[in-house]
């Protein structure tokens, strides 16, 4: 399905309730020449396709044509129907779990029902993030050692100047710092505090070596594993709550723009 259409743009534009930055500039994370703009927002689609038989599960928007990769001042803007976001995030998805985080500086555009989801992710936390946040930091370093499909990195010029791609280092050892932090206080410090924001900036510049970043990596892998017993969080998020909350949600979007369904 193409996520870009002028339609799917009309659904996310009209009925977008939050919209954030989501990428390293969140994270504080930035370097020189080597990040483009990272977004994310979550919209109310229209009821026909909730009820009926038109499907709508996000819309994708990139400033670079298909098949090319974004850049520095590039904008890659995805914005999830507001189920499937609930769904990835009672999942634990890294990166969609962010938004319940981001200073409001980093917010483009927040609705009373953002405001409202925003101050609920203690209900949709569960120690299923932590599980992903590991399994997303052992795919990170699968791809930087060439085990997921023998590629090392898409990013040939990283490994000319490195000799590794030192943005999937980056991530790596980023998902586990967030993780633990997340098992630990049930929150994520965006951007991130030191001295884990400068020693990852040091590894993105190529000032630490590939085995640096495993060794650190192993040891918030170790920290992840421990934390997935001991943590606060439950074990499983709220989804009682997130259902009830959800058709309340859409019922009152709707209302409020007269689309309620006969």
């Amino acid at each position: 399905m193409d996520h870009s259409t002028p339609e799917f743009a009309a659904i996310a534009e009209q009925g977008t309730i939050l919209q954030c930055q989501v990428g390293s500039g969140v994270h504080g994370i930035t370097v020189k020449d080597q990040d483009d703009r990272d977004e994310m927002g979550i919209c109310v689609e229209p009821p026909e396709y909730v009820i009926g038989l038109r499907r709508f599960e996000q819309y994708i928007f990139r400033t670079r044509p298909e098949g090319v990769r974004s850049g520095p001042g590039d904008l890659d803007l995805t914005v999830y129907s507001l189920r499937k976001w609930m769904r990835l995030a009672l999942d634990g998805n890294p990166t969609v779990l962010l938004p319940l985080f981001v200073p409001e500086e980093e917010i483009v555009r927040e609705e009373p029902l953002g405001r409202e989801l925003r101050a609920s992710a203690g209900r949709i936390l569960s120690r299923n993030a932590g599980r992903r946040f590991l399994g997303y930091l052992r795919a990170q370093r699968d791809s930087m050692l060439g085990r997921r499909g023998g590629r090392h990195t898409n990013r040939p010029e990283l490994i000319e100047l490195y000799g590794f791609d030192v943005k999937f280092a980056y991530h790596m050892v980023r998902l586990g710092v967030q993780g633990a932090e997340l098992l630990e206080s049930g929150r994520v410090t965006l951007p991130m505090p030191e001295p884990w924001a400068e020693w990852l900036r040091e590894l993105r510049r190529g000032e630490h070596t590939m085995q640096e970043a495993l060794d650190a990596a192993a040891g918030q892998e170790e920290r992840l594993t421990r934390l997935l017993e001991t943590s606060p969080l439950p074990e499983e998020p709220d989804r009682a709550w997130a259902d009830a909350w959800l058709t309340e949600a859409y019922q009152r979007a709707w209302a409020r723009r007269g689309a309620l369904p006969v």
